[in-house]
């Protein structure tokens, strides 16, 4: 029987081994993961669990004993430091681990500020890890004075945690506006005045010039010459795929580890999912840093490797959490050409639908769990409706639907 070896033990290498089983493959599986604890969450990171809201145990994704129950060989604190394709063994932690099919699970790494502008003194923080967010947790507190750099999703959802613990919090984003890579503008003015109503200093086409401290960060100096005092810094300026590994043994990369429609690599041998893969999509290449992809990807490729030949071809999802308010997203709006917004029916909610000339791509709801499900249905369907249908408050959203 096949032996299957998976390297990284995330929210796609737990779900890959799951499904293996589940699918009813009965060889050896061995998943291999860098942190000290099994499989977890990682949303709730910054969030409940960085705020003392949630217990380690519960971020797990399953109980540690699910792993040996189902076969599964965990490795923990292991790191993966080659891959000979010729023998089909994986080294890593000091062991040799033959495979017969492998999957990349590697996931990605966050940008992290230069060294020679203060990016490595103590108190500059990133998002990604259960390490990172320990680390940070105790500065985090009333009174304290927090600068987040990068409007983006990471950067403004940490910036709600900082001004929810009662700290002092400018953000900065280098780019004329908030989420300017990911959202219409109209998302960004809703954020943005979200932000500042919470008090949260909120400074745009403004960068980081330098950090300043000994041996820890004490303040920081701006493109727009105000100097801050501080307490800690969280940097949130994205991240990128983790492909080292892949990339010393000769795979093809392509904005991630180059995959075809099912999740192979450029060795038949070697497979890959999650945010470290990039695939084939509506003409295009795609590669997706979600929950939703991580599992999704995860399982099909996983269905892939026992023979079941499926495309992957996602509608892709996401969420954020800032406040009291709930954002999510379905499609992707990049090559949209206009955006409909639609009227909430309480305060704070309100939905933008982008399109294309007629076809719709994208929506984002915020508190609009409504808007949401309708315009994910329709974008699993293929179809786009009438724009000025869809701008009325008074049209019953299912009636577009069954339009």
């Amino acid at each position: 029987m096949k032996r299957i070896v998976i390297v990284g033990a995330g929210q796609a290498g737990a779900s890959l081994a799951a499904r293996l089983r589940a699918e009813g493959h009965e060889g050896a599986i061995t998943m291999i993961g860098e942190e000290p604890v099994p499989p977890y969450q990682r949303p709730p990171l910054s969030k409940q669990y960085l705020m003392g809201e949630m217990a380690l145990e519960r971020l797990f994704l399953r109980p540690e004993s699910f792993y040996a129950e189902n076969g599964i060989d965990l490795h923990l604190s292991e790191t993966a430091v080659a891959i000979d394709r010729a023998d089909r063994t994986v080294i890593a932690g000091g062991h040799t681990h033959p495979y017969d099919t492998l999957a990349l699970c590697t996931g990605a790494v966050p940008r992290r500020l230069p060294g020679a502008i203060g990016g490595e003194l103590a108190g500059v923080h990133v998002v990604r890890d259960l390490r990172d967010v320990d680390t940070m947790a105790p500065a985090i507190r009333a009174g304290g004075r927090a600068l987040v750099v990068g409007g983006g999703y990471i950067g403004l959802e940490a910036a709600a945690v900082c001004a929810k613990a009662g700290m002092e919090v400018t953000l900065v984003e280098a780019a004329p506006r908030i989420l300017g890579r990911v959202a219409c503008s109209e998302t960004a003015d809703y954020f943005r005045a979200l932000h500042r109503a919470r008090g949260v200093d909120l400074r745009e086409g403004t960068g980081l010039e330098r950090l300043v401290g000994e041996d820890r960060v004490t303040g920081a100096a701006l493109s727009d010459g105000t100097e801050l005092a501080l307490d800690m810094v969280i940097v949130g300026i994205g991240i990128t795929p983790a492909t080292a590994l892949a990339e010393a043994a000769g795979l093809a990369i392509e904005n991630g580890i180059r995959t075809d429609a099912e999740g192979r690599s450029s060795d038949p041998a070697i497979w890959a999912a999650g945010d470290c893969a990039s695939f084939p999509w509506r003409g295009g290449r795609l590669r997706l840093e979600s929950v939703q992809n991580a599992i999704d990807m995860a399982e099909t490729v996983a269905r892939n490797m026992l023979g079941a030949g499926v495309a992957y071809d996602p509608t892709p999802w996401f969420w954020s959490d800032q406040y009291d308010v709930k954002l999510q997203i379905a499609g992707l709006g990049q090559g949209h050409d206009r955006v409909v917004v639609r009227p909430g029916t309480t305060t704070g909610s309100v939905s933008h639908w982008y399109f294309a000339d007629d076809t719709l791509l994208a929506v984002d709801a915020m508190n609009a769990p409504r808007d949401y499900m309708v315009g994910k249905r329709l974008l699993e369907a293929g179809r786009s409706p009438d724009r000025a249908a869809l701008a009325d408050p008074g049209t019953d959203l299912k009636a577009l639907l069954a339009a």
